[in-house]
């Protein structure tokens, strides 16, 4: 809890990985992807409730042995290739509720693909989300400039180019404006921003800026690339 407010912490984890086959129990230094999740969690002493919503019963048995409960199915329909974000908590938010019998203002998103996020990561977002009242907060991640969109080029037909925005930048880096990709960290939402806005990007979302380094993993090769980065991080 936080200033009141009750806290539950969403882990998405479906089993239908294509990349890597069940990617969210994968290890990563010998702990399967899951149970770092877990670790963030017990640090966190905001958090009320942690609950994985997961469609595998393999992912299910390992998400309990880490610690976190898993008090409901996820639906084969809400585990397919398509589905929103936004739809899974929802689903997720109002199972809790109805199995818990309490009631939550805050609800987080923690994927397990984002292990290299900290606890003070999510404790901040806990808290700019209630003092600065907003409706979410995401993590983000600025932008290495050579990827800008105004660099970015589309082809089509005849492999012809096109700028991806209106207008192809020929300008030095130190002109463009700066830009942000959401890096999976931690989300944090209003209830009222999940079911009576019905999105997950509110009318007032607000940046958490991450300045070190941010792996979303894909591939097993993006395994390789964390596991190298955590042993090399200072505590």
């Amino acid at each position: 809890m936080y200033d009141s407010l009750e806290i539950l912490a969403i882990i998405p984890a479906r089993g239908g990985s294509k990349g890597v086959p069940l990617k969210n129990i994968h290890p990563l230094l010998g702990k399967p992807l899951v149970s770092h999740v877990a670790s963030v969690v017990d640090a966190v002493p905001y958090i009320d409730k942690a609950v994985v919503s997961t469609d595998d019963p393999q992912i299910a048995a390992v998400a309990r042995d880490a610690g976190l409960e898993v008090p409901f199915e996820r639906p084969a329909e809400l585990a397919g290739d398509l589905v929103g974000d936004h739809e899974v908590l929802v689903h997720a938010l109002l199972e809790t509720e109805r199995v818990s019998g309490r009631s939550y203002d805050v609800v987080l998103m923690l994927q397990p693909t984002s292990p290299m996020r900290r606890s003070e990561h999510v404790t901040l977002a806990i808290e700019r989300l209630a003092d600065e009242t907003w409706d979410a907060i995401w993590s983000v991640s600025r932008t290495d400039s050579r990827y800008h969109p105004r660099k970015q080029l589309t082809v089509g037909d005849g492999d012809r180019m096109h700028p991806y925005e209106d207008q192809l930048a020929m300008v030095p880096r130190q002109q463009l404006s700066p830009v942000f990709h959401r890096n999976g960290a931690v989300y944090a939402f209003t209830r009222a921003c999940l079911l009576e806005q019905r999105t997950i990007f509110g009318a007032s979302t607000g940046a958490l800026v991450i300045d070190e380094p941010m792996v979303s993993i894909d591939t097993l090769a993006d395994f390789d690339l964390v596991e190298d980065a955590l042993r090399s991080r200072r505590p």
